[in-house]
């Protein structure tokens, strides 16, 4: 492959971009506008004058030269739109469009869209008017703030004020005396963040993000971050204030949530894109984002980068970034450090010839990339503030930061102007070992305590003689009133539960479970809850999580009327994922030794069961809800079935029912006999540990009200009622036992409180029911919860929403399956409706899949036609004959003719088991191993007359294992199709992925709606 590169740009960033490139065997040429002093001498590099604001110009150069890509270095022909313009013209760029770059080129568009996302920022507003934003400065009650022009301001445009009076007057300087012109006619008040500030950079496709290690630039002037701000007086790479756990938080919740936020608003954001942040207390904060490489960052990132730097922006540019992943040299620091011009980043002269240089390329080791120079004839002169940076590798940042330093100053010209710290943040983290190293952060365990005092103080009660904080609790049991106590004792968790709630990013409901789950239990025992506490465990403390966590653990105990005792946080590193915790209860009741329950002897045939709604799951079977929300393909943000006002994820964080305060006058009064709180085992499981020996107890749920999530769950998974019945608690969260002659006082005391209670069922001799617990009518009851959508009919294959699937003999059909799955059990009425299922051989497994789901089948077999396209011909009029709009092939191993592929283009679909465009053809994974690439897959694609060439729909990983072999491989592989084949098929039925047209014999690209 012969490729030729046009590098736009002329800093320090483009000729490292540039130098980079040239090591890439694919480019034979690169040409650079308008270049610089450093970036003519590289190989297969030339300097060029073009005119990059006409675009029009511009992609008419690029087709005259045959341009492979463009890589656009600057920020202002990203914002000034040269990758719309480009694109149009079909040429390749790398970089975000117009709208994507607003991400840097409005500051205001990128904090709106930080709040739209949840992406981590600081407190802000802004302002068109100075004398508004002083009035807003002058109310804050902190002295210090960050005044931002909202436009691009060559990186000029922050000014970090340390009193209200220097904040007014960097506002009024932007707003009135325009001192960045039109960038500041917004400006940006923010609340000034701090911590270390560091960059994290990644390259984007527009739906995956692959991360640099973490730099950190030093933008004052002057050592120990002193003077004006810069561009960047130096950066080195990695950055080790960065642990590995806070470098996927921000993959997670800043880099990706960009990423999926500008693919959910139509602009789908591809090239690099870099986050600017602040390592605060409460965690990574963003400052700012760029829409591409940052300078210096640049030049400590790319020559730690392992990978060909143009293979992996082609990826990003075609979508198929999982296929070229970046790697870097693991061991390896780099440190630069940057040369300005005297009086930079004020006046400076330019022109002044830089010696050195030539003795410079001489050491081993160090490179030179030129940012403010241009060649004057043969020599080398400034032309910017910031002239060069020099740049050490090396295994060891001291020894890095040694030979940088002495590499810049070998270079010399008038007025020179070098920082002497670059990099010493770095030695002095490695040099000091903490504790927090490990990644334990006591203090902010500290922050955490203080920070919940006062929410715990609210569940105080009497007996509660001590605060949290100490080594244990507390509770003086003479204060409570109670003459001859039992102490009863609870302790569970909230299961599965937790993954819903951590998935979701929401913290504050399983709070309320953990007490409930707790309190519920004693409460069986007739005893009144009397204090709490929990155990919160981490591999990292994440402080806003806890505190919202530990809220509704405070929140919970108030509604049970118990205190808040005590608890514990653990960090344990390794024992736990970033961001996932588990937790723990334990609830302390007391109750009259008269009064404890159950009171088995008192139970007798004739009783009744008085049942109380639950309020849905509560915290039981959720890992059946996960499994079935995996199968079927639901997200925690899909529309929910079962509750149309709410996303799935919301609607089952409902938590669970705390029933203390609604029962404890009927448990004094003595009218209760027994108590079961319905939690694992449901119903037979729980209502049978009260039971005396010779008693059962018949249900009828048609007594009681099912909430729909329950009938929903068993239709999605065919979910047979026993299994519901022992799994979950179907709407019943606690059981009364009581005399049949109360049961109806009963009821009414709790329905005026609030509940929602009745008559369920009643006690009877064991040989009167079927099992201890019997419940009648359950599957009618379960129906009637929740009725399924009627399925797709044949109107909607005509409007263009079908799709046959085409089986051949030698596939199990498990892509089929997974299809047929997807699109008749989706309950949010899939746009794909499989009408015909066509095999060229009788008696395969796909026939038989697709009678059993009731879906028609043709065998057209191949030995019975002449030739290929005679073939063909037969299975077009099959598809044409059921009105069939797209075809999805799954082992169709016969080679289709031109012809067809002509005749279906942009609705004919396949699956290949390799993420293209790498290992076209057959024994995919045998040369997977043999290449020893770290990640393999599979990728649906439209199919084009080349083999495995088509425009790519959607892609999904799985990891090459050390030890695999082309079987284990190929299982793993075949479990990422499942996944990946339905949600192409869906993306093509439903409109957002469209096959443009292209040139003959061009494979097309999609257009995404």
């Amino acid at each position: 492959m012969s490729a030729r590169v046009l590098v736009v740009g002329s800093g320090g960033r483009e000729h490292a971009l540039v130098w980079k490139l040239a090591q890439s065997p694919q480019v034979t040429q690169i040409y650079v506008s308008p270049g610089n002093g450093g970036t003519q001498s590289l190989s297969k590099t030339s300097n060029i004058s073009l005119n990059v604001k006409d675009h029009e110009a511009l992609g008419e150069w690029c087709l005259q030269n045959d341009i492979s890509l463009v890589v656009i270095g600057p920020e202002d022909p990203l914002a000034d739109g040269m990758v719309d313009a480009l694109t149009q013209k079909g040429i390749a760029c790398f970089g975000p469009t117009a709208a994507a770059a607003q991400i840097e080129a409005s500051k205001l568009f990128a904090k709106e869209f930080m709040q739209r996302h949840k992406i981590p920022t600081a407190r802000y507003e802004s302002f068109t008017d100075a004398d508004a934003a002083c009035d807003y400065i002058n109310s804050c009650s902190c002295e210090e703030h960050v005044v931002k022009a909202s436009g691009l301001a060559a990186g000029k445009g922050v000014i970090v004020a340390t009193t209200k009076k220097d904040a007014c007057d960097a506002a009024r300087n932007m707003l009135k005396e325009k001192m960045f012109g039109a960038a500041g006619s917004t400006v940006i008040v923010e609340e000034l963040l701090t911590g270390e500030e560091v960059s994290c950079l990644a390259f984007s496709d527009g739906v995956t993000v692959a991360c640099f290690p973490p730099a950190q630039d030093h933008k004052r002037l002057l050592d120990n971050d002193e003077g004006p701000n810069t561009g960047g007086m130096g950066a080195y790479c990695p950055c080790p204030m960065v642990s590995e756990q806070q470098m996927e938080l921000v993959r997670r919740e800043v880099l990706q949530r960009v990423v999926d936020g500008m693919k959910d608003e139509g602009t789908p954001y591809v090239g690099i894109l870099y986050a600017g942040l602040m390592l605060t207390e409460e965690g990574p904060k963003v400052l700012e984002f760029n829409c591409r490489f940052g300078d210096p960052e640049a030049q400590v990132l790319l020559p730690l980068l392992k990978s060909d730097l143009y293979t992996v922006m082609q990826s990003c540019v075609r979508g198929s970034l999982p296929a070229a992943l970046p790697h870097f040299h693991q061991d390896m620091v780099a440190v630069a450090v940057v040369a300005v011009s005297g009086g930079y980043p004020g006046a400076y002269k330019k022109g002044l010839p830089i010696l050195g240089l030539s003795k410079l390329r001489e050491e081993p080791g160090l490179l030179v990339f030129h940012a403010g120079t241009k060649l004057s004839g043969s020599k080398v002169t400034t032309s910017g503030g910031r002239v060069l940076a020099v740049v050490a590798t090396d295994v060891d940042i001291r020894t890095a930061v040694r030979r940088a330093q002495h590499g810049i100053s070998m270079v010399q010209f008038d007025g020179k102007f070098v920082r002497s710290d670059i990099g010493h943040r770095a030695i002095k983290q490695c040099l000091t070992v903490t504790y927090s190293d490990s990644g334990v952060d006591i203090a902010a365990g500290d922050m955490l305590v203080g920070s919940i005092k006062s929410v715990v103080a609210t569940t105080a009660r009497p007996g509660c003689t001590s605060e949290i904080g100490m080594f244990g609790g507390v509770f003086d049991m003479k204060a409570s009133g109670y003459r001859d106590p039992l102490l009863v004792s609870g302790t569970d968790g909230v299961g599965t539960k937790l993954k819903v709630a951590q998935a979701c990013k929401s913290h504050s409901t399983v709070g309320i479970d953990l007490v409930a789950m707790c309190v519920n239990d004693v409460l069986c025992h007739g005893a009144e809850p009397l204090f709490f506490l929990d155990y919160f465990a981490c591999g990292k403390l994440d402080m806003r999580a806890a505190k919202t966590v530990i809220e509704g653990i405070a929140e919970g105990c108030k509604m049970a009327g118990c205190t808040l005792l005590g608890g514990e946080t653990a960090e344990m590193p390794g024992m736990y994922e970033l961001g996932k915790y588990d937790l723990a209860g334990f609830a302390v009741g007391a109750v009259e030794r008269l009064n404890y329950l159950p009171c088995v002897a008192s139970i007798q045939a004739g009783d009744d069961v008085i049942g109380l709604a639950s309020s849905g799951i509560h915290s039981n079977g959720f890992s059946l809800v996960r499994h079935l929300l995996d199968r079927f393909r639901f997200t925690y943000t899909s529309p929910c079935p079962f509750d149309p006002s709410r996303q799935i994820g919301e609607a089952l964080l409902v938590p669970t029912k705390i029933y203390v305060k609604a029962l404890m006058p009927i448990l004094h009064a003595g009218k209760v006999k027994a108590l079961a709180h319905i939690t694992g085992g449901g119903l037979p499981g729980n209502v049978s540990r009260v039971l005396p020996k010779g008693l059962a107890v018949k249900l009828n749920a048609s007594n009681w009200h099912i909430p729909t999530v329950f009938g929903w769950l068993a239709s999605l998974g065919n979910v047979e009622p026993m299994e519901m019945l022992r799994t979950f608690n179907c709407g019943i969260g606690m059981v009364l036992i009581v005399a049949a002659s109360q049961s109806e006082s009963i009821v009414e005391q709790l329905e005026e409180v609030g509940e929602e209670a009745c008559v369920i069922g009643s006690v009877v001799p064991c040989d009167a029911c079927k099992g201890q617990v019997e419940v009648l009518n359950l599957a009618g009851a379960l129906e009637k919860a929740y009725s399924r959508p009627a399925e797709n009919t044949a109107s909607a294959v005509v409007n263009g929403t079908g799709s046959a699937h085409h089986c051949a003999c030698k596939e199990e059909g498990t892509n089929l399956q997974a299809l047929i799955d997807y699109t008749t059990n989706h309950i949010h009425a899939s746009t794909a409706h499989i009408v015909l299922v066509i095999s060229n051989k009788p008696n395969v497994m796909g026939l038989t899949r697709a009678k059993a789901a009731g879906i028609p089948s043709q065998v057209i077999s191949h030995k019975n036609y002449p030739s290929r396209e005679a073939f063909d011909e037969a299975l077009d009029e099959a598809l044409t004959a059921a009105h069939v709009d797209v075809v999805c092939l799954a082992g169709f191993m016969r080679i289709l003719s031109g012809s067809f592929v002509k005749k279906w283009h942009g609705r004919l679909l396949n699956i290949h088991p390799s993420l293209l465009p790498a290992f076209r053809g057959v024994d995919v994974h045998r040369r997977v191993l043999d290449a020893g690439v770290k990640l393999s897959g599979c990728t649906v694609h439209f199919v084009s007359e080349e083999l495995d060439a088509g425009a790519i729909i959607a892609q999904e990983a799985t990891p090459v294992h050390p030890t695999d072999t082309p079987e284990s491989l190929a299982e793993r592989v075949k479990a990422a199709e499942h996944n990946a084949y339905p949600k192409a098929l869906e993306l093509v039925t439903s409109g957002r992925a469209v096959l443009q047209a292209a040139e003959e014999g061009q494979p097309g690209t999609i257009q995404w709606n």
